[in-house]
């Protein structure tokens, strides 16, 4: 990965993009991939659409979300504790002791999640984290003093960490789900322009937010694009670490490439061409099966409008919408890989229906 890429990737990380609240994040990434495109876009709830031959009829979008989970401050005592309600999947069993940032319009409040020690702690009736028992100490005495700092009820709570690296071989932090997607398909644009390549379609780069609730940001804007092709990248599970069952969730391993999915919002012929060029490409990569929809922003796109040729590209992930999810570097290089590769042989107008 090459070094200015891992800064851009580093900084866009840090930065906190809590679903609803994605525009600082947006803004990086479209100050990263403008000079590899031709235009760009943007809708009103911040979705970000970067194009390459944007007059071009036939439109090929590849996709990843820029939102992370994250908290609501819901309740504040007359004691100046904060309760918090979930924005998105937060895990209120990592939260006890976390150290937080509160945004709000005067700025950044540092908060922590507070606990009881061990020693005060019954073990015969030891309370599990909860909503109902977890709380955000200010260092504020009173409701009056935290609403000076800014801080009222619906203020966003994200959890404070950063970017590292594990044995040179991971890339660990918060809110890898997704913005490592939104640094691939940007990866994505930038070969296309430093390698001079030509592409036949309309080239539809595009960072949706609200995923974490609802699909919700890929639903708006796959209705205003209008695509005939979509290739979504997102995270999925490592299944190698403890607690992990692989007869029903599945045997995938980070550091053994790109996950391509099985599933009905998946289309077939378009996921046939990706295994093809996998394997002429010789790029590793492995196989996972979905229910009725994968939970991801790929359903949005195969269901939007008259329905839209989808496929799946995943990053597997070790400790999902925890501080520490952590990707291997040559999974995110391939699926880098796999998508320009795809992207390249695709000829304009390319009609994947499967009766004709």
């Amino acid at each position: 990965m090459r070094k200015q890429s891992l800064e851009f990737l580093e900084n866009y990380l840090n930065n906190a993009s809590p679903t609803g609240f994605e525009s600082s994040g947006q803004q990086l990434w479209l100050d990263y991939i403008k000079p590899y495109i031709d235009e760009y876009y943007t809708d009103v709830y911040g979705s970000a659409v970067a194009i390459i031959n944007p007059k071009a009829e036939y439109k090929v979008v590849i996709e990843a979300h820029a939102d992370e989970i994250s908290w609501f401050v819901n309740y504040i005592t007359n004691e100046g504790l904060i309760y918090v309600r979930r924005n998105g999947g937060s895990d209120h069993q990592i939260a006890p002791s976390m150290r937080v940032n509160i945004h709000t319009k005067k700025g950044i409040v540092k908060g922590v999640f507070g606990w009881p020690a061990i020693h005060v702690r019954n073990p015969q009736k030891e309370e599990n984290p909860s909503l109902s028992n977890l709380f955000i100490d200010t260092g504020c005495n009173s409701k009056d003093e935290v609403e000076e700092k800014g801080i009222h009820v619906g203020s966003v709570i994200t959890f404070v960490d950063e970017m590292t690296m594990l044995n040179d071989r991971y890339i660990v932090g918060r809110a890898l789900d997704n913005r490592i997607g939104g640094f691939m398909i940007a990866e994505v644009a930038r070969i296309i322009k430093e390698k001079k390549k030509k592409l036949p379609f309309g080239l539809y780069i595009v960072n949706a937010v609200q995923e974490e609730i609802g699909l919700r940001g890929a639903e708006m804007i796959s209705r205003r694009i209008k695509p005939d092709v979509a290739i979504i990248t997102d995270v999925c599970h490592d299944t190698q670490t403890p607690m992990y069952e692989k007869k029903t969730q599945g045997d995938l391993t980070a550091g053994k490439g790109p996950v391509l999915t099985y599933g009905p919002a998946v289309q077939n012929n378009l996921l046939e061409m990706i295994v093809e060029t996998a394997q002429k490409k010789k790029i590793p990569f492995q196989r996972a099966a979905a229910t009725r929809a994968t939970g991801t922003d790929t359903d949005a796109f195969a269901y939007s409008g008259e329905g839209v040729a989808s496929a799946l590209i995943s990053l597997p992930l070790k400790y999902m919408h925890t501080t520490v999810e952590s990707a291997h570097k040559d999974d995110v290089d391939n699926v880098i890989k796999l998508i320009y590769e795809t992207l390249i042989q695709l000829k304009s107008g390319h009609d994947f229906r499967y009766i004709k």
